[in-house]
């Protein structure tokens, strides 16, 4: 990820709330009412992602088109859909922001679609560790026995997560 400066932040009109809370819906289905509000910002920053600001935190970003919560938001929020369980060895890669092989992977959600985002937590409390595009979906990564299954696009730790607002 591209470093992030934070410039200005304004409030959205109703009619792009509509728009971003439809494109979360199209990505994490009934799960998008834990973030719903009727005041949400955008900051405009330097990067390839839109960060949404709702009950002024960064729980929402727009990436590539494609509405998902943050690191933050998963926390704040959790919610079930698009998810990739990985084991309790990968957890300390996936802190570097490691993109995501198939060995550490231990369960997948139904849901997961390639080319489109999903949330990294680990096995042993369920912890959201990053936020990744999947390259697969769901049937075709449990199939596989080696490779990239995720690119990894922001975790904790970097610049997204260590926003000052």
């Amino acid at each position: 990820m591209a470093k992030i400066n934070s410039r200005k932040r304004h409030i959205i009109r109703k009619s792009d709330i509509s728009r971003l809370f439809q494109g979360l819906e199209e990505e994490i289905g009934t799960d998008t009412d834990l973030f719903r509000s009727s005041t949400v910002e955008v900051i405009d920053i330097t990067g390839d992602i839109s960060l949404y600001l709702i009950e002024k935190k960064p729980l929402l970003m727009e990436y590539q088109d494609m509405v998902f919560p943050t690191l933050r938001g998963a926390i704040a929020h959790p919610f079930s859909a698009r998810n990739i369980v990985v084991d309790a060895g990968a957890v300390r890669f996936m802190a570097k922001g490691a993109d995501v092989m198939r060995p550490g992977i231990v369960r997948v959600s139904d849901d997961v679609r390639a080319d489109h985002p999903v949330l990294i937590t680990e096995e042993t409390y369920g912890k959201p560790l990053a936020v990744g595009i999947a390259a697969f979906d769901a049937a075709e990564i449990n199939a596989a026995e080696t490779g990239k299954m995720v690119r990894t696009f922001h975790y904790v730790g970097d610049e997204l997560w260590n926003i000052d607002i």
